[in-house]
């Protein structure tokens, strides 16, 4: 894809940039008992109101907050896959996706509800620039939701933990404590049809040679996965 066709100052994203298909798959294993869409409910429900997701991807997420809010806005910063993301949604009248970086929304001061943002942010300090524009388009009333991995328990966070042994979640948790965010630490799972479908998404997750050690340790088709929902009021 030209860099034309890439928002200014986006961070590549490699796992659904370079194979959306199977980032697909993997969207359609995790969190098959909804643990997160509960959580986020319980802290504050977005019936009626304005629900922007940010880094939208091909759309996956935008239907289902579109069942209860008045109006849903994905903001991917990916041409391409913002126009997967318009075609998911052609029959839906209140979503729009617009091509975007998370730096710099294409959004009105204070015109959200919630803004919701899924394995984004993860790595905390770099996204201050992006973190600013939420407090920017998040109404007085309204909160925003961060998603990431939860490295220190859980299958999923032993693995990831031996991919990138540098990273630090006491650091990452300082982060967001220092920005008025709350941890409400949520475990997960991915289920999955097939070993085959299992070993696609670890091949876009983890390097090579990790994947397959990661899979030749682990029996089955499902992976428990600690994950953090951030939040905080606006």
């Amino acid at each position: 894809m030209a860099v034309a066709d890439i928002a200014p100052g986006a961070v590549p994203s490699p796992n659904i940039w370079n194979s959306p298909q199977v980032y697909e798959i993997e969207n359609r294993a995790v969190d098959p008992e909804r643990a997160l869409e509960a959580a986020m409910r319980a802290l504050r429900p977005w019936a009626g109101g304005t629900v922007l997701d940010v880094g939208c991807g091909t759309g996956f997420h935008l239907p289902f907050f579109a069942r209860d809010a008045a109006r849903v806005v994905g903001v991917e910063p990916h041409a391409g896959l913002a126009a997967a993301a318009r075609r998911r949604v052609a029959d839906l009248p209140n979503v729009a996706v617009r091509v975007g970086a998370a730096q710099a929304l294409p959004l009105p001061d204070a015109s959200i509800d919630v803004a919701h943002a899924r394995w984004a942010y993860f790595f905390g300090p770099g996204c201050e620039p992006g973190l600013a524009e939420l407090d920017r388009v998040v109404r007085r009333g309204g909160a925003i939701f961060v998603i990431d991995n939860d490295a220190t328990r859980s299958t999923f966070g032993g693995w990831f933990r031996r991919w990138l042994p540098s990273y630090d979640p006491a650091a990452v948790e300082r982060f967001w404590t220092r920005r008025g965010f709350s941890r409400e630490p949520l475990t997960i799972r991915w289920s999955f049809a097939s070993r085959a479908d299992l070993a696609a998404v670890m091949d876009i997750e983890f390097p090579p040679e990790l994947a397959a050690t990661f899979l030749a340790e682990h029996d089955g088709v499902e992976v428990d996965y600690a994950v953090n929902l951030w939040w905080k009021y606006a």
